[in-house]
């Protein structure tokens, strides 16, 4: 088995890159090749001679629409992740670039798969990472049927996505799914253009006993996962057959909703922090308004074909910052 991973430079990329790489599979599919995508890697992948496997990392700008069709017509592809995108503030920032690589890139991997399809037989899966930003402002309640209303262009250009996957699967290219990420805990500290960074820096510094104002009141509620249950759902979304994709090929992942007095209880009991007394509050409307008015969530679909949560706040706490 082939498998292609987009942003595999990323924090969530490192992390199914690493997975892969320790595992060898993918479900039950033993993995002969794994290809690393992005504009650049912070360090040489491990020693291939030493796996089972041939491990490329390509350097280039999923922006550069030739080079992107020229890697991905190497070798023939059996599973493609495609994590790379242009995350809320950047896209905001800077309109062209957001859609070349949210929208133009993800087209032109969806075209390189219809050209295998058709010249090959052979129907790649696909699993996207899309993300929470499609729902924008919700209902009281977020089920499967919630209708779309992205609030930013990043959220915009997910649901441009999902669809044109959709329709690629309809029309038998490609075996698509569409995952809808909540917020993945606890991102290292770095300047990504993130505006959900401060749900990893308060966990990160308040198991440390520092000091940490938060920029949502306590009684803001959220959604998120740890890396670790991102990843087994992203190994899942590949692994599950086709037949049990009945009725969709996008699916909300079953995640965790909680407020950010929860948070900072469930910190200071995994970390044996004074967390109440490090943690001050100081609401940013536009923070709050973007990551603090989630509302309850419902995921039967996702449920169905065995997507899963992290069980518990405090598990999820404790998975966060795991290496």
């Amino acid at each position: 088995m082939h498998v292609l991973i987009t942003g595999a430079n990323g924090f969530v990329g490192q992390a199914l890159a690493n997975h892969i790489l320790s595992q060898g599979r993918v479900g039950e599919s033993k993995v002969s090749r794994l290809t690393l995508l992005d504009r650049q890697f912070d360090e040489p992948v491990a020693d291939s001679s030493l796996l089972d496997l041939v491990v490329e990392q390509q350097s280039g700008d999923l922006a550069d629409d030739q080079w992107l069709k020229d890697t991905l017509g190497r070798f023939p592809m059996d599973v493609i992740y495609h994590l790379a995108s242009i995350p809320g503030g950047m896209a905001e920032k800077n309109d062209e670039l957001g859609r070349r690589v949210n929208i133009d890139a993800t087209m032109t991997l969806l075209e390189s798969c219809k050209a295998q399809t058709e010249s090959t037989g052979h129907k790649p899966v696909l699993v996207f990472a899309s993300s929470i930003a499609v729902f924008g402002t919700m209902p009281d309640l977020v089920t499967d049927d919630t209708p779309l209303k992205p609030q930013m262009s990043y959220g915009a250009h997910k649901v441009v996505s999902e669809v044109m996957i959709n329709d690629f699967s309809r029309r038998g290219w490609v075996d698509g799914r569409s995952l809808r990420l909540p917020g993945v805990l606890a991102r290292p500290p770095a300047e990504t253009g993130q505006l959900s960074a401060f749900l990893s820096d308060i966990i990160r510094e308040v198991s440390q006993g520092h000091t940490f104002v938060c920029p949502m009141s306590p009684q803001a509620k959220t959604w998120a996962s740890s890396l670790p249950n991102i990843v087994e759902n992203l190994i899942h979304g590949a692994a599950v057959e086709e037949s049990k994709l009945k009725t969709t090929r996008t699916f909300t992942l079953p995640t965790l909703c909680f407020s950010m007095a929860d948070m900072v209880d469930a910190i200071g009991v995994v970390y044996q922090q004074k967390a109440n007394e490090l943690v001050s509050y100081d609401p940013d409307s536009m923070i709050e308004n973007l990551f603090g008015r989630f509302p309850p969530l419902e995921t039967p679909a996702a449920d169905d074909v065995g997507f899963q949560h992290d069980g518990s706040l405090n598990q999820l706490v404790e998975r966060a910052l795991l290496k």
